[in-house]
């Protein structure tokens, strides 16, 4: 746990892992409910190939521009310039802002936003967004559990969502009304700030808690960006379909092996491997789409 503002009270808890020689680690922000715990399964698998992944759990912030600038010490408190991120729903948004706000000496190398947005009026909420901190803790975990898939699930969403929802238990008042204030506060990102930063765009085909077309928006800010289309995997895919999850992650962090921007150790990286890897998640996507 690290404190990096003033106020003692902001504390950073994070599991980072893998190779500590590694300068420009993978980190991963999670959505609304999570904590970094929800990145179990990338944090197991991509340390195992040698990367080195940082997982975080925000602080109480009440607004984006004090986050970002709560994130940025961190980053130098933990002495890293350039870093990777894997935003998650709001995750996914911070990630954004963030990004724009340093956009004037970029901290961020790349982006995967998973289930992410860039505009919180999709929501619908801006205007209950400062009523978020009266609330008392049910009343907001009701609001976050309305956008949990319901109806018959396979085993591994199913488990998924009960851990979703073990994890949002865990999180006090404060910690959840500021991040819903996170998430409907009115803000939008400003792409013409971020469009050089190489971007992943992973979303799923099923039942999750984004419409279409904030998926559409997505995609008209980043014309350019790479697509990880998830045939299932609901709100949490990281949780319930981790092994392709964690396979478009290394696809993505793959334009950065052999650089100063590798998020994984040199002597771990085998071409050929990864080679065989695009080949069968290329072939895979195929056969899903006949």
């Amino acid at each position: 746990q690290i404190i990096v503002d003033d106020d003692d009270s902001k504390v950073w808890s994070l599991y980072d892992a893998g190779p500590r020689s590694i300068r420009c680690p993978l980190i991963f922000l999670p959505p609304v409910s999570g904590t970094a715990d929800v990145f179990f399964q990338q944090i197991l698998a991509l340390t195992g190939w040698g990367y080195r992944v940082i997982a975080l759990q925000y602080p109480v912030y009440w607004d984006h521009l004090e986050f970002c600038d709560g994130f940025r010490k961190l980053l130098d408190h933990l002495q890293l310039d350039k870093v990777h991120l894997f935003g998650a729903s709001l995750g996914g948004f911070l990630a954004q802002k963030f990004a724009e706000y340093t956009h004037k000496s970029p901290r961020v190398q790349s982006l995967i936003l998973c289930n992410s947005f860039s505009d919180t009026s999709i929501f619908n909420q801006t205007w209950t967004a400062n009523s978020f901190w009266l609330m008392p803790a049910f009343m907001l975990k009701k609001i976050v559990l309305g956008n949990f898939a319901s109806g018959p699930l396979d085993p591994e969403m199913a488990d998924g969502i009960d851990f979703m929802v073990d994890r949002l238990e865990s999180l006090g008042q404060s910690e959840l009304a500021s991040r819903l204030t996170l998430n409907c506060q009115n803000s939008y990102v400003e792409p013409h700030k971020i469009r050089d930063i190489p971007v992943t765009i992973m979303d799923v085909f099923d039942q999750s808690a984004l419409s279409t077309e904030a998926k559409e928006e997505m995609y008209k800010l980043y014309p350019n960006a790479r697509r990880a289309h998830l045939k299932t995997g609901g709100n949490f895919p990281y949780l319930c379909r981790s092994a392709e999850v964690n396979l478009y992650i290394q696809i993505h962090l793959l334009q950065f092996h052999g650089t100063r921007y590798a998020a994984i150790d040199p002597s771990m990286v085998s071409a050929e491997e990864l080679e065989v890897q695009k080949i069968s998640l290329h072939t895979s996507g195929e056969q899903e789409e006949q």
